[in-house]
């Protein structure tokens, strides 16, 4: 069993194009998206600087009195969560916004309106900050219509509101939109250990490669084969992730979280179910190796885009139309543990993703093992 594993782990090691796609890639991915916006608040405690979301303000010539209330709303808001532009005219915004110097426009009028170029967290936050002015004025119209005695206390629970509230942390930290690219990126390179297990299933099919011809006819039971090659795929990705996270970590300076275990056993399962992924894929079909490979290219860059690795807010856009992706995209869940491990402290959360990514181990495994299994051959 030891000359079997010795000689595969120096066989995988030594294919160097896959090391190329489960290692040397996400680095070069890594370096690519640090040197775009990397050094952008980035910080190694994992802590990040908000900037204050830029936008024009434009008015009626005559505002009305909802008109006015709302202007009054946005001056409070300048200087905390908006930087209104000294921006007079519409053209003049509209140029603006089109050029990317300013997140949007707020139109102060009768209806209050905004206008944006683009979906984004800084537009996100535009909108709910438009949609919490409105969800506050219907609630004051309908007190002051069915209740007008009570208006004076809402407005002054209104006032008191930040006086009443503390803040206090549950461990978590502020997230930088940027490190959201870089959890994406750790989901694809686990992921990306699907290209070693193709390989491994390969090597073990008579009709495809003349190793695994000399393997189906070797006196060792195919079980213990897979098991040896399993262990050594799941040892050589783990310590690729763990080399990618330390870079990240330590040469980018980038936190990924101050949970040392918890990191190393997020890096276990998302090494574990990238290796399951790819022994899946080459042993459900009997297709040649060059097609095998194109299925896992698509099985890895498709979910890592979906997590959110090309656009950041992929993720939360499906979470919110279709959340039942992010549940059965490997990619998204390892991501969300990122996240719960790192940003929310969400141990709870945490947990779910865990258990979901060894659900989806098992079952890959179990498919895997079954196509093994059921692998006959008239003549080798």
């Amino acid at each position: 069993m030891l000359h079997l594993f010795r000689y595969r782990f120096v066989q995988t090691i030594r294919n160097s194009s896959n090391m190329f796609w489960a290692l040397l890639f996400p680095i070069i991915l890594g370096t690519l998206f640090y040197l775009s916006f990397g050094s952008a608040g980035l910080e190694s405690t994992g802590e990040s600087r908000w900037d204050k979301i830029k936008v024009a303000v434009v008015k009626d010539t005559d505002p009305s009195e909802n008109a006015q209330a709302f202007e009054g709303f946005l001056t409070q808001m300048d200087g905390e969560t908006l930087d209104i532009q000294d921006i007079s005219t519409e053209s003049e915004a509209l140029s603006a916004l089109n050029e990317e110097t300013i997140s949007g426009i707020f139109y102060v009028r009768d209806t209050p309106s905004l206008t944006v170029a683009k979906n984004g967290l800084n537009e996100s936050i535009l909108t709910s900050v438009l949609e919490s002015y409105n969800q506050n004025a219907a609630m004051f119209r309908e007190i002051a219509m069915t209740h007008p005695e009570k208006l004076p206390d809402a407005l002054d629970a209104m006032n008191d509101y930040r006086n009443t509230t503390a803040e206090v942390s549950l461990g978590g930290k502020d997230l930088n939109p940027n490190v959201q690219y870089f959890f994406a990126l750790v989901a694809y390179a686990c992921l990306s250990g699907a290209f070693l297990g193709v390989q491994s299933s390969i090597d073990g099919q008579a009709n495809i490669s003349a190793l695994g011809a000399r393997r189906s006819i070797t006196p060792t039971h195919k079980l213990t084969l897979i098991l040896i090659d399993m262990t050594v795929l799941f040892i050589i990705h783990f310590f690729n992730i763990l080399i990618l996270c330390l870079y990240i970590t330590h040469v980018l300076g980038i936190s990924l979280g101050n949970d040392v275990g918890a990191l190393l056993l997020v890096d276990f399962m998302g090494s574990m179910i990238g290796v399951c992924l790819g022994v899946a894929i080459g042993c459900l079909a009997r297709i040649s190796y060059g097609m095998k490979i194109g299925v896992c290219v698509l099985f890895t860059l498709f979910p890592g885009f979906l997590a959110g690795l090309m656009f950041g807010n992929m993720k939360n856009i499906i979470e919110l139309h279709c959340p039942i992706i992010n549940r059965i995209n490997p990619a998204a869940v390892l991501s969300d543990a990122f996240y719960c491990m790192g940003i929310y402290n969400d141990m709870e959360r945490f947990t779910r993703c865990l258990v979901i990514l060894a659900v989806m181990s098992t079952l890959l495994l179990t498919v895997a093992f079954l196509g093994i299994r059921r692998e006959r051959y008239d003549s080798i």
